[in-house]
């Protein structure tokens, strides 16, 4: 099983507000469904049902409260020139507060043998891009978004991703709560 710990986007006006920019930029990439719209605290990638139960034991130990997320910003991966992913960012405080989230799960996966492949840098992604489309630096400072919202962030969840033609179906194995 394909799985990840994440965080979702469940706020509609955040949701609504992503499918306006989505619509409105004019880059030839597959938005990602509003259902699937969330922040990858870490990949762990292709995992037996045995090691699942274990990683579900490791995740219950996480401590946090919870606190609250402004997104706002757009970028692309690995860069606007040659774009794979166009992202959505965090006002400072609330990215800050993911990055501690992102590394109190990697503590509790180490154990287990899970390592991030690359630092954890708070983003949603909203488009992937499977072929070469050119430089969209211009596109992206057309589309000036103030901020997309504020969601508050009060739990992580352990998700599974069937890889299909019409892409990714995300379903949820277990969630985590922030403590009152």
């Amino acid at each position: 099983m394909r799985i990840f710990v994440a965080i979702e986007i469940s706020e509609n006006h955040i949701v609504n507000s992503i499918k306006e920019f989505q619509k409105k930029i004019n880059i030839d990439a597959k938005p990602i469904e509003a259902k699937n719209l969330h922040f990858t605290l870490q990949f762990l990638g292709e995992i037996s049902e045995h090691t699942i139960q274990k990683i579900i034991q490791a995740l219950h130990t996480i401590e946090f409260s919870s606190f609250s997320v402004t997104l706002k910003g757009i970028g692309a991966f690995p860069k606007p020139k040659f774009p794979r992913v166009i992202w959505i960012g965090t006002d400072e405080k609330g990215g800050d507060m993911l990055i501690q989230l992102s590394k109190k799960v990697e503590k509790v996966l180490e154990p287990l043998g899970f390592f991030p492949d690359k630092p954890f840098k708070p983003h949603i992604t909203v488009f992937r891009i499977k072929k070469k489309i050119g430089n969209i630096t211009k596109e992206l400072e057309n589309q000036k978004i103030g901020d997309f919202g504020m969601q508050m962030i009060s739990n992580i969840k352990l998700k599974k991703s069937e890889l299909t033609s019409s892409g990714p179906i995300c379903s949820d194995l277990v969630e985590i709560q922030a403590q009152k």
